[in-house]
Formats: structure tokens, sequence, C-alpha cells
């Protein structure tokens, strides 16, 4: 199985902006995608809210280790957001993300309850190449921060300084992976330390190996899988669009095979 990675840049702006999830991308050649979401502290009830994609609570407990993860950490992290300082939550976020990456992990039946969930480890830049990758798409947010589009955004109008911008990105991230003392001074730790996912696993039930050309599941009769369990790569910005499409192929062409059946066809 694997995970995209992403890590995210905090944005302070001297006034709210507007809410907004991903709608520009920029696609590099390293395979780095660089995109942006805001919005997120137009209220002081902001401090006590989920922070959409940058939620613990909603999903960032896949970055620690299985045996670490409870909803007594979740809950813990959604207390401690109480005493994040109110400029985390005036600006946005600049986010890159790992197209394609290299590092691996895997699934493990917890025990026979299907009722208990597996234990899943995605290994996050254990492939030094998604490591690199990691490190220029960070410099690449670093050369858009010193545009003359940002220059203005500052709340002291006095531009972006990386060192400063890197130690806030660290205040406010959302992950649960406890920080090292050099996060900001290596762009190595910072990616590792601030790494958070965007919910665009894949793998696991991958064609030939557990499900064939048909996506019927090997061995077994009367039981597909059509997800992303089944891409050994998650397809660009979003895998949405592809897996409801897939859905949508299988359905209409189940629904015919039934309907020729019982037409005696």
């Amino acid at each position: 199985m694997a995970d995209n990675p992403m890590n995210s840049i905090f944005i302070p702006t001297k006034s709210p902006p507007r809410q907004s999830l991903i709608e520009t991308v920029g696609i590099t050649e390293a395979g780095v995608f660089i995109e942006a979401s805001s919005g997120f502290g137009q209220s002081e009830d902001s401090i006590k809210c989920h922070h959409g994609i940058m939620s613990a609570e909603i999903g960032q407990l896949s970055t620690v280790p299985p045996k670490q993860r409870s909803l007594e950490l979740a809950r813990e992290y959604a207390h401690n957001k109480l005493s994040l300082p109110k400029e985390v939550f005036q600006g946005g976020f600049i986010l890159e993300k790992i197209d394609g990456p290299l590092s691996t992990g895997h699934l493990v039946l917890a025990d026979t309850d299907v009722k208990n969930n597996p234990a899943v480890t995605f290994n996050y830049f254990s492939h030094p190449q998604d490591l690199s990758r990691c490190v220029y798409g960070i410099k690449t947010i670093e050369k858009i921060l010193k545009t003359n589009s940002f220059a203005h955004l500052t709340p002291d109008d006095a531009g972006y300084e990386m060192e400063r911008v890197l130690n806030m990105s660290v205040r406010a991230n959302v992950n649960l992976i406890p920080k090292h003392t050099n996060t900001t001074e290596s762009l190595e730790q910072f990616c590792k330390d601030t790494v958070i996912t965007i919910w665009h696993y894949h793998g696991g039930c991958h064609v030939g190996k557990v499900v064939d050309q048909q996506h019927r599941v090997l061995g077994v009769s009367g039981l597909r899988v059509v997800d992303g369990s089944t891409f050994s790569r998650s397809p660009g910005t979003n895998p949405q669009a592809t897996v409801m499409m897939m859905g949508r192929y299988f359905g209409v062409k189940i629904l015919r095979e039934r309907l020729g059946r019982a037409a005696g066809v």
C-alpha cells in the first residue's frame, strides 16, 4: 500500500482570506504538486472547530504508528488546539504533495474480528527520492513566497522570511508526530515531522494479485473491489472522479449482464 505524503506551509496574511479548497494546482517536473487552501480562521470560533483537510480528528492519525493511534490521542490534540496562537488561524496554507510516491507500506489484520480496523502503515519518506522531492517542493514554495504577488500580504508588509514561516508552520501543523529541535533547520526533518495525509491511499488489492481484470476477488464468487485499493498509483490531484467512473462502468456492466441473462441473450 502507499499514500501520497503532503506537507503544508502556513502563510499568515494581514486580513483573513476567503475560504477555499484546492482551486489551482502547479505541477512541477519533479512530480510535486503545489496547491493552496485557505480561510480556516475567519472567526473566534475557528479555534474550537476542526480545520478541514488539516484536522487530526478526521484522518491525520494515519501519520503515527498503528499502536500509538487512539481516540484519546485525537481528543488530546483537539484540546491542545485551544492554546495555539490566534495568528495561526488567519491566513492559508500552500501545500506540496508527492505524486507517485516510491515509499510503500502494508496492511495487517489486527485479529479475526471484522468489526476491528486493520493496522495500516505507510512508511512515509522511507524512500530517499520521496524525501528529496518533498524538499524540492518546500523550496519551490519558498520561491513563490518571494514573488511580488506575495510581497504585501504579510501583516507588516515586510515579506515572508522562510525560517519564520517554517516555525509558524510547525506550530500550525496538526499531525501527531513528535517534533525535533532541528525541525526548521533541516528541510528533510521538516518534511518528516510535518507530513500529513491528503487521503489518497491506494494499493492493497492490486489487479492480478487480489482481483482479476474485471475486479472480481480471486477465489471468491460474487465479490468485486472497485476503489482506490486496486490502484498501483493514485491518479492526478484527486482520485475521486476516477473511482466514480470505475464504479459506474462496472455497475452498468454488471446490470447489462444480468439483464442479458434474464432475457436469455
